[in-house]
């Protein structure tokens, strides 16, 4: 990627979980490219484990993935966002999100995102057991509160693709 293209086109922060859908989530990336987006990834620390592939994704994007705070000295190795997708997004991250609770990079993004007034997207990854769940269903109504955009979830024992694509369809 070449200096210029780098400072051309808005910029879109997506969040990765630890989930195993997270395996495909250069094709999210892809799609935002071809839709002109500039795309920094930032992983939560267990998505970092195995999850995707790092490598790759960071030669997709020219840009490391992010996992950890930077110092306060550093400079910040992303623009601003432009939008954020959270995609594969997990029950558990869902919950803290909602909570205001900023333990990892990840989810002090997220927290922040919700001041910054950007478009936020989410593709779930729960089951159905854990999507059941009370405290789930009120961190859906209070991020909804906040603007959040949430994707109708996929049945994925049915076969059905993640749609990573429909992330793109929220933010725009």
């Amino acid at each position: 990627m070449t200096e210029q293209q780098d400072q051309q086109g808005p910029f879109l922060y997506v969040v990765v979980c630890a989930a195993g859908v997270a395996a495909d989530v250069g094709r999210l990336i892809t799609a935002a490219q071809e839709r002109r987006w500039r795309v920094g990834v930032i992983a939560t620390p267990h998505a970092m484990n195995g999850f995707f592939d790092t490598a790759a994704v960071e030669e997709r994007t020219g840009r490391p993935i992010r996992s950890a705070w930077r110092r306060p000295d550093d400079p910040r190795p992303f623009p601003a966002p432009d939008a954020v997708v959270v995609a594969p997004a997990t029950f558990n991250t869902i919950n803290k999100w909602a909570a205001g609770i900023a333990d990892t990079l990840a989810l002090g993004t997220l927290c922040e995102a919700c001041g910054l007034g950007v478009p936020v997207g989410v593709l779930p990854c729960v089951n159905e057991t854990l999507a059941g769940h009370p405290a789930y269903r009120d961190s859906l109504i209070r991020l909804r509160g906040t603007g959040v955009r949430f994707a109708e979830p996929r049945d994925r024992t049915r076969g059905e693709d993640f749609g990573w694509e429909r992330a793109l369809d929220l933010i725009e």
